[in-house]
């Protein structure tokens, strides 16, 4: 196997470990992703060291799962998540998978892992370890279970998630016997904790092949098990016909609240257990798409939405009202924006303080600069500093 330049850099972790009388192979997803030629995130390395021994072995190492065996070795200016081989966590308590137990060879290692395509190691010269046919099923475009699927499920209920997220990020199939055992297992994701829940969900809805996972998502009733959902099952069925992948689940909420206006924002952060970042970029992209319905695309509008948000809501736009909204469009609108936040402004709240000596901070000051950035947004007040001074002697004289 030809190693690309990511693998070749991470050579010498796995030489290093070697060298201490240890085994090491690339494991998992990065396997698979160089088999397909995909790009490439993270490289995982799976060895027989214990935690505290890779310690040893590196100058510089961050321990950030050894009670999984897990830690992360800074080498050549690169991170790599180095795991001590180990089989199935005790899943005892869905919502905090505890303890497992290390064992001494790879094969071990990759019994315990939930499919196929990823339960694939290499060696440090691109020998493949397939002992489940992983690379067949990634021909054949498949996903299918390491062993009973039943069991796989069973053992942690959050893999029925992260194969729809497989199918949606690979365009893969879900092979028939697999499906059957996450028809038996589904309901037991009730008991996983939704933040679990919620990082698979959003990587999902941003996978390019969303529809191939949206059909089996369907298929298998996941509404019926998913915060909000399941009391309002019918959503499913009011998504866009045309479904894009959201890079942001903010993105998702806001596409999920105007198919129904009914279920708010609120309650699909609060239930979904979001972080404010999240809640934030939902009733960002809420705002922009209810001033896009009713006045079309404008400078204010687009001085709102983070630039991080054009390309979603791009696609909020063309897949909510059947528009043909062009990214590049959104982009030279941008790019021309007189000021790109607050702080371009010629003036700040220390020359609104100079202006008017005689009053007493307060509120006033930032609700005048408000005013002041929506007039300079909007083109109605050029952005230099004397004609916002004059501007702003006449608004607080016309306003008291």
């Amino acid at each position: 196997m030809r190693f690309t330049k990511q693998f070749r850099q991470a050579i010498g972790v796995l030489k290093r470990i070697e060298s201490y009388g240890y085994d090491a192979y690339f494991v998992g997803g990065c396997i698979r992703d160089l088999l397909l030629h995909r790009h490439i995130e993270d490289i995982d390395i799976a060895t027989s060291a214990r935690p505290e021994v890779i310690q040893e072995m590196f100058n510089k190492v961050i321990p950030v799962g050894l009670s999984h065996g897990t830690v992360i070795v800074r080498y050549d200016h690169q991170s790599y998540e180095v795991t001590t081989f180990r089989v199935d966590a005790d899943y005892s308590d869905q919502r905090h998978p505890d303890s497992v137990h290390f064992v001494k060879t790879i094969d071990q290692d990759l019994k315990r892992r939930d499919f196929t395509i990823n339960a694939l190691a290499m060696d440090k010269t691109g020998c493949l370890i397939d002992l489940f046919d992983g690379e067949k099923d990634i021909q054949k475009r498949i996903i299918r279970t390491v062993g009973n699927g039943y069991d796989r499920f069973a053992e942690d209920p959050l893999r029925i998630m992260r194969a729809l997220r497989f199918s949606s990020q690979l365009g893969f199939s879900l092979e028939e016997h697999t499906l059957k055992a996450m028809q038996f297992v589904i309901s037991e994701l009730n008991a996983i904790a939704v933040e679990r829940i919620l990082q698979e969900t959003a990587k999902f809805f941003a996978g390019p092949y969303i529809k191939t996972g949206m059909d089996f998502f369907k298929w298998l009733h996941l509404e019926k098990h998913l915060p909000v959902f399941k009391d309002n099952p019918a959503i499913i069925n009011r998504l866009p016909a045309h479904l894009k992948p959201l890079q942001s689940f903010g993105a998702v909420i806001a596409m999920l609240h105007v198919a129904v206006p009914a279920i708010s924002i609120d309650t699909w952060v609060k239930q979904w257990k979001c972080s404010n970042k999240i809640k934030n970029e939902a009733e960002s992209f809420n705002e922009a798409l209810y001033h896009y319905q009713c006045s079309g695309l404008s400078p204010w509008l687009i001085y709102k939405l983070h630039t991080t948000g054009h390309s979603d809501f791009t696609l909020l736009v063309n897949m909510l009202f059947d528009d043909h909204l062009s990214e590049q469009t959104v982009h030279n609108m941008a790019h021309h924006l007189p000021i790109h936040s607050m702080h371009d402004l010629a003036i700040n709240g220390t020359d609104l303080r100079r202006l008017f000596p005689q009053r007493q901070p307060g509120p006033w000051i930032a609700n005048t600069l408000k005013q002041v950035e929506k007039r300079v947004v909007t083109g109605h007040l050029s952005n230099d500093k004397n004609a916002l001074k004059e501007w702003v002697k006449w608004y607080r004289h016309a306003t008291g």
